[in-house]
């Protein structure tokens, strides 16, 4: 055949990689188009991936209350929506195609398993699903191509602002059916929502719009139906998924390294001031707090940490932050800094991260054509004898109360003070320095305009803080969770000789009252609690909702968990935890094990407890 004159003679298809080798050589990647292809196949091709994004991600999200929004940028109105002779609004080329890959892209999910979310999908038409937010004509009220002045191709027309923002808290309800959006003017509007996990670009790139801009309409934190914020403060999710959960997927005509070349250049360019090398000189002069204290990085702590830097591999030879660093700071495993260095980490390690690093951009964003596991279903081990016992042991949700008797409160708090209340005077320093005669530009930059300071320490007399009106019974009852009549009473216990370090230093009284108070507070707690058994039970997948969207490449592939892979915290090659689940899975004594996701919580006085770890069962001999 004459399309074969070339050798397009398949030689290997590699499925891990997504590619497929000819014979003449050439290699095509998944996403990739070698020949010719019209404008219109390309628009399909990126309005059907997005519509398959769409619904992988929407699926997950789903039972978590979290709706899935996609956004699709097009350069001509006229593509989306069009009137007939009558006056009557009409699909055009884009609505048309949509309806089609959505209807096709649908047909897969509606499958004869009734679940809450085929439910849902089923109660959506097609129709209502998409809408086009444009300029909208005052007197005719129909969409009309928006107008441009001579400085920019979008539109200067507020109105489609107007509509999405008034409708943007309805946009996050599951009653609202729209879920895709055709928009024209978002980009020069500025709007944006934070449940945007879909961005589409049917337009060609222009020199004003940066990649930046484009994808920043969808770089918000999503929020769930009740408007809160899915950050690392979300209960029921382990931190390291946030970001997995929060991943915008961007459909573009172009290649994907062209696309992330354009993105990276975009915040290269925002990011041109930032700190590019972590040299010696960078370090001099900064200023960072240890123990609430501002201190001045000297020349010569300038020089160890540089020093320190280099010993364990943490900046090349180019002064450039290696992967070492970025590794061991995930996995919380930095090697401490020496000597008097060592109360300065926190502050050290701060200026390091500031530093411009050129790979953390390239880790933002990940090909969509790579080979994924879409899911990481429970497997037989989930389903022995031994481990379902256990599960309907423990897979019970509980409620507590607590009665405790206040008088014995108050006599353990008082003997508690009066036996560990200690307090130290407030000191101060009194400094004094001369400006130097010479002063250079780097000097003044560094703050290092004066001479070597000389000071002095005092200590603040009783009589000099007197004057300050403090609400001793106020703050412990804050403080403590008590009543101020309480309080009272624990204070008129305190012996008299205790109570009077109060004038020496108030603030730090205060402070061990409470803690005092709370120590004894908590140990009656755990003496006089009591849990109860309460309606509802955990269900098993929330082994699985963690695991959305995540890279199994860091993944440990087991034989003895409740799933085929498991997700240790930290770097996958490097955690404890990773090397703890290895063990697990090689010895003989254990029959299977599972790690417990983070949704799985008993609630307490003090808050609630994340049960996270490895729960396993041994074999009998």
């Amino acid at each position: 055949m004459e399309e074969y004159k070339e050798n397009f003679v398949i030689n290997e298809i590699n499925p891990m990689e997504s590619t497929v080798t000819f014979t003449n050589g050439l290699v095509i990647a998944k996403g990739t188009v070698v020949g010719d292809i019209s404008e219109k196949d390309m628009r399909r091709i990126q309005i059907r991936e997005t519509i398959a994004s769409h619904f992988e991600k929407e699926e997950k999200l789903f039972y978590r209350g979290i709706k899935t929004l996609s956004l699709f940028f097009i350069d001509e109105v006229a593509k989306y929506r069009v009137y007939d002779g009558n006056g009557i609004e009409q699909n055009s080329e884009y609505a048309e195609v949509f309806e089609e890959e959505y209807t096709s892209v649908l047909n897969k999910y509606i499958t004869l398993e009734d679940t809450p979310y085929t439910r849902y999908l089923k109660g959506i038409d097609v129709k209502d699903t998409h809408k086009g937010y444009f300029s909208i004509d005052k007197k005719t009220k129909k969409i009309v191509n928006s107008r441009t002045n001579g400085k920019s191709e979008e539109s200067d027309d507020i109105n489609a602002y107007d509509l999405i923002l008034k409708n943007k808290e309805r946009f996050l309800s599951f009653d609202e059916p729209t879920r895709f959006i055709f928009s024209h003017s978002a980009l020069r509007e500025g709007w944006d929502n934070p449940n945007i996990f879909q961005i589409c670009t049917l337009k060609h790139s222009n020199s004003t719009i940066g990649k930046r801009q484009e994808v920043g309409r969808g770089m918000r934190l999503c929020v769930d139906k009740n408007g809160d914020r899915v950050d690392e403060n979300y209960l029921g999710i382990d931190k390291n998924n946030i970001q997995d959960i929060n991943k915008l997927t961007v459909v573009a005509s172009e290649s994907y390294k062209n696309f992330a070349e354009g993105l990276q250049k975009d915040i290269k360019e925002v990011l041109y001031d930032r700190p590019r090398k972590a040299e010696q000189e960078y370090f001099v002069g900064k200023k960072i707090l240890v123990n609430s204290t501002s201190v001045e990085i000297s020349k010569r702590q300038a020089k160890e940490i540089y020093r320190y830097l280099i010993k364990n591999d943490y900046i090349d030879e180019d002064d450039n932050v290696t992967k070492n660093y970025r590794l061991d700071l995930a996995n919380n495993s930095l090697t401490p800094l020496p000597g008097e260095l060592l109360p300065m980490a926190d502050g050290v390690h701060k200026l390091v991260q500031s530093v411009f690093d050129e790979n953390v951009l390239k880790d933002m964003m990940e090909d969509g054509n790579k080979v994924k596991i879409p899911e990481n279903k429970l497997n037989e081990n989930f389903y022995k004898k031994e481990f379902q016992t256990l599960w309907n042991y423990i897979n019970h949700k509980y409620a507590y109360t607590v009665e405790f008797d206040s008088s014995e409160l108050i006599k353990k708090s008082i003997r508690n003070i009066d036996n560990h209340m200690a307090v130290s005077q407030l000191q101060y320093t009194l400094s004094q320095a001369e400006q130097k005669d010479n002063i250079n530009v780097n000097e003044l930059e560094r703050g290092d305009s004066f001479k070597s300071v000389s000071s002095k320490t005092k200590t603040l007399r009783h009589s000099e803080i007197g004057s300050i009106k403090y609400d001793l019974v106020g703050k412990i009852a804050e403080g403590a969770v008590l009543t101020r009549k309480t309080v009272v009473e624990i204070l008129k216990g305190i012996h008299p000789t205790v109570f009077a370090m109060f004038k020496y230093n108030p603030e730090e009284f205060i402070t061990k009252c409470i803690k005092f108070i709370k120590e004894e507070k908590a140990a009656m707690i755990v003496d006089h609690i009591t849990y109860n058994q309460i309606d509802g039970s955990y269900d098993s997948n929330i082994f699985t909702a963690e695991n959305m969207g995540r890279d199994f490449s860091r993944a440990f592939l087991a034989k003895k968990h409740i799933q085929d892979y498991v997700f240790t915290d930290g770097t996958a090659e490097r955690s404890v935890e990773r090397k703890f689940a290895e063990d697990l899975d090689g010895a003989n004594e254990v029959s299977v094990y599972a790690k417990l996701p983070r949704a799985f919580h008993i609630p307490t006085p003090v808050g609630i407890i994340l049960l996270i770890g490895q729960l396993l069962l041994k074999k009998v001999q």
